[in-house]
């Protein structure tokens, strides 16, 4: 597969889809892309609409015009909250994303069809997706990153995948299975390394009982070979289970982390609202403690 050179020149100005009364204006090729967006709130999520259309001329399908309908709504790039300092919710990849969340706004079933005639299933929306990534000038290892864990979504969404039965569940099965074992495999490397004895683990001969450097280059070699060993399980996504597999294992313990301190954070919010008087009273306490034992230790 040949590198897909970046050409900005492929969005372009989308006009305005018709709606009611309103009288709809064609795409133009000379003018940029305009990204005019409406905010809106419900139940505290908050999405956006696109009031102007984005062209995109894809170099398989041709014309892209998104969105198709004015229910059409977007989260922006839809990156986990625990990710977005790797890929933020904007940036030069915003145009690729919109697209690419029109295209699969219809769930599993073919989405779109090109100005050319040509339906657009999820698994070649995602490939659109990284070529579009391109041309707005992304990175090339962010914009892997991000196919890499929207072909993960595909894989796992009812429907997202467009061939038979026995085929989709083999790539589920085969992806899951391999996300599970590094999962289960980081478990266990976590204990040898602080030589905790937690229950269900396994030796991992990799790191084994040596001083602790060669365990943490032996973990990190691990999380490299086993994970691309696992992503032959991916089946024709053997590409994205290379990257999500390294990437799962390799910032396993780094996810963790930021998820406990996401659910701290949470819940000390939840806390604030529903019991301000017990927050403060907890605030103090934290402060109280935290200054004898910084005056105790440091004295002793």
């Amino acid at each position: 597969m040949k590198p897909v050179q970046t050409q900005p020149r492929r969005f372009y100005d989308g006009g305005v889809l018709a709606v009611g009364d309103r009288i709809g204006l064609p795409p133009d090729p000379d003018a940029d892309p305009r990204i005019v967006l409406e905010r809106h709130l419900e139940d505290d999520l908050e999405t956006f609409s696109l009031e102007r259309r984005i062209a995109y001329r894809d170099r398989h399908f041709g014309e892209i015009l998104v969105p198709a309908s004015p229910d059409f709504r977007t989260d922006l790039t839809s990156t986990p909250a625990l990710f977005t300092w790797l890929v933020p919710k904007t940036g030069a990849h915003l145009p690729a994303a919109l697209v690419h969340d029109a295209l699969v706004a219809g769930g599993g079933e073919p989405s779109y069809t090109s100005t050319q005639g040509h339906d657009i299933d999820r698994v070649e929306a995602d490939r659109v997706f990284r070529d579009a990534m391109a041309d707005t000038g992304t990175g090339v290892v962010r914009r892997w990153i991000v196919w890499a864990a929207v072909t993960t979504a595909t894989i796992f969404v009812a429907g997202g995948l467009p061939w038979s039965p026995l085929l989709n569940w083999a790539h589920r099965i085969g992806a899951g299975t391999s996300l599970a074992v590094i999962v289960y495999l980081g478990y266990c490397s976590t204990g040898d390394l602080f030589d905790l004895d937690w229950p269900l683990t396994v030796p991992v001969p990799w790191m084994g009982d040596r001083a602790w450097w060669q365990e943490v280059i032996g973990g990190l070699a691990g999380a490299i070979v086993v994970p691309l060993a696992l992503s032959l399980l991916w089946g024709r996504f053997v590409k994205a289970g290379v990257i999500g597999c390294v990437m799962l294992a390799v910032l396993l313990h780094v996810t963790v982390g930021l998820a406990a301190i996401s659910l701290a954070y949470q819940a000390l919010e939840r806390m604030a609202r529903r019991a301000p008087r017990l927050t403060r009273a907890l605030t103090i306490a934290v402060a109280v403690g935290a200054l004898v034992s910084f005056v105790w230790l440091s004295l002793v």
